[in-house]
């Protein structure tokens, strides 16, 4: 286990937004997670599973955390066949496009809707990341995690997830995914990689996609009523605040214009939530995760 004191959230976010946390644990192996307990025992404060930091708002100042980062870098690979699927093994560290490109380069068919977004596998698997009609659990055989500090297989059936979620059913706690196996189907490499062309080139029109943004800030309330929308129509596409702003491309991305705070993101979000609110009658619920939820 490789430790750091006092990290900067900043420095590990794509919103380049956060303050300072107490200490920062790589974990790469099984040896690592069973010595996990007791160091964070000793170093005390509320623990944040961070993997590339792609959905997550850090506020300012001295944070009450202590960073968990799963480098858990297996895979991917082919691990058998179940139900005329084929099985992908992948661990949680592993950055998602590298996932795809695997898939593509296989001929094997199921996640080319993720292509674009960023970060690793086990924050899309914890979030249930989705786009252009894929969810990353409906593909799920199982997943390995660590729950109540031990380390178990849940399969797909003890999954429960849905819009931007994913919970286990017989877990109360809190759980971090260590690897996921994806049952896909066998395609034309051609086929596969023309389509995930195509939704990469649709998103990154219609999307900031290199921009410093933690990727949609706000969950769509209804089906035919998407967040941006929403945020377009009550005057904040584009709208900023002490260095941030709404991206003019797609009123649902928040984006670090280089100079911006947690704080002014916070107040530009409850404004914009507020607004929304006001005029239509949604009450907007962030997709972004806000850490800490709040400060003592």
């Amino acid at each position: 286990m490789r430790e750091v004191m006092r990290p900067s959230l900043a420095e590990r976010t794509t919103l380049r937004l956060g303050g300072t946390a107490i200490a920062e644990l790589v974990l790469e192996d099984a040896a690592d997670l069973a010595a996990l307990p007791e160091r964070l025992r000793a170093l005390g404060g509320s623990p944040l599973i961070l993997g590339a930091g792609s959905n997550i708002l850090a506020r300012d100042g001295d944070l009450p955390l202590v960073l968990l980062r799963p480098r858990f870098m297996r895979g991917p690979e082919i691990a058998g066949e179940k139900d005329g699927k084929i099985l992908v093994r992948v661990g949680a560290g592993v950055p998602l496009p590298r996932l795809l490109r695997f898939c593509a380069g296989q001929g094997l068919s199921g996640l080319e809707g993720l292509v674009g977004i960023p970060g690793s596998v086990g924050g899309a698997v914890a979030m249930n990341a989705g786009s252009f009609g894929t969810e990353t659990c409906k593909n799920i055989e199982s997943i390995q995690i660590v729950s109540n500090e031990a380390v178990q297989r849940v399969t797909v059936d003890a999954l429960q997830y849905g819009y931007r979620r994913l919970s286990i059913s017989e877990e109360k706690e809190g759980f971090m995914v260590v690897e996921a196996t994806f049952g896909l189907t066998e395609d034309a490499r051609d086929g596969i990689s023309k389509r995930m062309r195509h939704n990469f080139f649709e998103k990154k029109s219609k999307q900031p996609v290199t921009a410093w943004s933690a990727g949609c800030v706000f969950k769509n309330p209804a089906q035919d009523m998407p967040a941006g929308k929403l945020l377009e129509l009550t005057g904040y596409k584009g709208k900023k605040l002490g260095g941030m702003a709404f991206s003019t491309l797609h009123a649902n991305f928040l984006i670090n214009e280089g100079r911006g705070s947690a704080e002014a993101a916070l107040t530009l979000l409850h404004e914009a939530k507020e607004a929304v609110r006001q005029r239509f009658g949604y009450a907007l619920e962030p997709e972004v995760r806000i850490v800490p939820c709040r400060l003592p």
